[in-house]
């Protein structure tokens, strides 16, 4: 377990203090501004971005947390899986920000840590539960995107195609968990969840 805990220690500092790499293409790899953006939209962007990206750090540190504690080999597995991809979230939301002229949130190590002990208690608690809260974070991640993807300046499209897929992909880890066998969270736990978020996105837009 020291190992192990030696280990996660490390991915959290890459996860905070490295700039992270995609497999994948970027989304907006081939998308073109079709018009300049002014100062205020470029501020009001790259806030809801730098939100995105606290999110993926915080994913990243729950999803660690949760595959520390989890017992099933296979659910471990679909957590590793589900980091791998959230660390490409983390890349295109970072590029985002700074192509914005603006920077990733200050709070983030406060954000990871908290995230990492609720991951590892959702994981000691037992799988179905642990995969309960994977599928509702997910969800609640969706809805978010979903917000943020009215929200932005109509002609910010690069923003809007990360945003695009990085829904697609929470849907996928959503759904994988559900078919993995995750419980339904009582509605205080979901309830919980969301002023939390809360707290996060609105700290997060300013700093």
């Amino acid at each position: 377990m020291l190992d192990r805990l030696i280990i996660e220690f490390d991915k959290g500092l890459k996860t905070l203090t490295a700039s992270a790499h995609s497999v994948r293409p970027y989304p907006d790899a081939q998308v073109q501004d079709a018009a300049e953006l002014d100062a205020e939209e470029k501020r009001h962007a790259a806030a809801l971005m730098r939100i995105n990206h606290c999110g993926e750090v915080c994913a990243q540190a729950l999803y660690n947390g949760q595959a520390l504690t989890a017992k099933n080999p296979q659910i471990k597995q679909a957590l590793a899986q589900a980091s791998k991809e959230e660390t490409e979230h983390l890349a295109w939301c970072e590029k985002r920000i700074h192509e914005l002229g603006s920077h990733t949130s200050l709070l983030n190590p406060l954000w990871y840590a908290g995230s990492f002990t609720l991951g590892a208690l959702a994981g000691a608690i037992g799988d179905k539960w642990n995969l309960g809260f994977l599928a509702e974070t997910e969800r609640q991640v969706g809805a978010h995107l979903d917000k943020h993807l009215k929200e932005l300046p109509s002609q910010d499209e690069k923003s809007r195609a990360i945003l695009a897929q990085m829904k697609i992909d929470e849907a996928h880890h959503a759904d994988t968990a559900v078919h993995l066998g995750a419980a339904e969270l009582p509605k205080p736990i979901k309830s919980a969840m969301q002023q939390m978020s809360k707290v996060m996105t609105a700290t997060t837009y300013h700093l």
